[in-house]
């Protein structure tokens, strides 16, 4: 970490143990751009772990931020209700889609609808789709690292963790790969406020989203005049219980499937990579020892947190952590924070690849709204792991990452590496 990464720790934990907890907002994205929103989670967790905020960018909300109380709300769908959406929307945004048709996703739904619909795409990421995958995912990681340049900068998010990640989803799409890019181009238009990301104002953002829709309907209207096929739009548009939703709710759901076949595993990937550089024993135990990369992706997973957070409604007063949330209160599960938490995980600020329990965390979510396409993302990053120790005996980040700007999505926008030189 470099000696400014370390200054801006340093401000952010004196500003986060010195600011009133009355008014205490942890949704700034500022703090993520910066890496430095983690004392104020630790301060919630040790002082507040289920937390009001009254005012913030969002508007009023609920942090929970201790692993145990993250998992009691994920796994009450009664309770804490997804149908209002599962991310924390900026107020700024709700007044610009207020005349909007509403896009749900079976991600912001509740059972029985949420059930039917997952269970239509779920085939596409089933054990078996998997097998067959695997095989086409590594000759494409093979040909990406042997594309790489030797003894020179370059951007590992561009060139690899958003390479493999698009590939991947245009063939769970049967979208064109030589189109593949317009999905991480989308996917960084659906998450970014206008002046961070590919967007600079709220009309490019609506174009380039209408764009977006246009391109799928297209799909959509095309794969259901032929024969059902093994692709998510066919699955859709041939589904019993989804050919007939309407073009907002398809819309809503391309939107969800875009987002999380991207950021997820993209941001896994780079974060695999920095955090063995952050830690060089742990890299060396990798090289040393190639079988505990199913392990360390895992810890990568938990380490990286590439989702922030996810919100609920409470859909009635419940009582959690000696707090009273109110119906209709919304709530932000910090997935971020929960993943840190000193009660449940032995030394969570430390990035340890061979722990006992890896698969101890929260990245993936509990209850009906686990991450359909967990196993996806782990094949992703346990294979393009295993061909990187093939060809390359290190790869060195050569700066500090520029982070995300967002409460949500905890990525990389760059991260500049080179790689010494490849294995004899």
């Amino acid at each position: 970490m470099s000696d400014g990464a370390i200054d801006i720790r340093h401000e952010a934990h004196a500003r986060a143990y010195a600011e009133p907890l009355e008014t205490f907002d942890p949704a700034r994205p500022d703090l993520f751009a910066q890496d430095a929103m983690w004392p104020y989670f630790e301060r919630l967790r040790a002082e507040s772990p289920v937390h009001f905020t009254p005012e913030s960018a969002y508007g009023p909300f609920w942090s929970v931020t201790r692993f145990n109380d993250i998992m009691s709300v994920d796994t009450d769908h009664e309770a804490f209700s997804s149908a209002d959406g599962i991310t924390l929307v900026s107020l700024e945004a709700k007044a610009e889609s207020a005349n909007r048709p509403a896009r749900p996703s079976f991600i912001s739904m509740d059972p029985p609808k949420h059930d039917v619909q997952r269970k239509t795409v779920s085939p596409v990421v089933a054990p078996a789709n998997l097998h067959r995958m695997a095989p086409v995912i590594r000759e494409r990681a093979a040909k990406i690292l042997d594309n790489l340049p030797v003894g020179e900068e370059f951007d590992w998010v561009d060139l690899v963790s958003k390479e493999l990640t698009a590939m991947t989803l245009a063939t769970l799409f049967d979208f064109p790969q030589e189109d593949r890019r317009r999905l991480t181009h989308w996917s960084d238009v659906f998450t970014n406020a206008p002046g961070h990301g590919p967007v600079t104002s709220w009309e490019q953002k609506r174009r380039e989203i209408s764009e977006c829709f246009t391109a799928f309907t297209e799909l959509w209207n095309a794969r259901s005049k032929a024969e059902p096929a093994f692709d998510l739009i066919s699955m859709l548009a041939h589904g019993a219980d989804t050919r007939d939703m309407d073009e907002h709710e398809f819309h809503g759901n391309v939107a969800l499937l875009i987002i999380g076949g991207n950021d997820t595993t993209r941001n896994t990937i780079s974060g695999s990579l920095y955090a063995l550089n952050r830690n060089p024993d742990q890299y060396q135990k990798l090289r040393d020892n190639p079988g505990l990369i199913t392990s360390m992706v895992s810890e990568t997973i938990r380490w990286q947190t590439p989702l922030a957070h996810m919100a609920r409604t409470a859909t009635r007063d419940v009582e959690l952590g000696g707090k009273t949330i109110r119906k209709g209160d919304r709530v932000a599960m910090w997935y971020v924070s929960g993943n840190r938490d000193e009660s449940v995980i032995a030394d969570p600020e430390s990035y340890i690849i061979d722990r006992e329990r890896p698969r101890q965390h929260l990245s993936f979510g509990f209850g009906v709204h686990r991450c359909v396409g967990n196993r996806l993302a782990e094949l992703q990053l346990t294979i393009i792991w295993e061909e990187i120790l093939k060809r390359f005996p290190v790869i060195n980040v050569v700066a500090e990452p520029q982070r995300t700007f967002s409460v949500f999505v905890k990525g990389y926008e760059t991260l500049p590496v080179v790689i010494p030189e490849r294995v004899a």
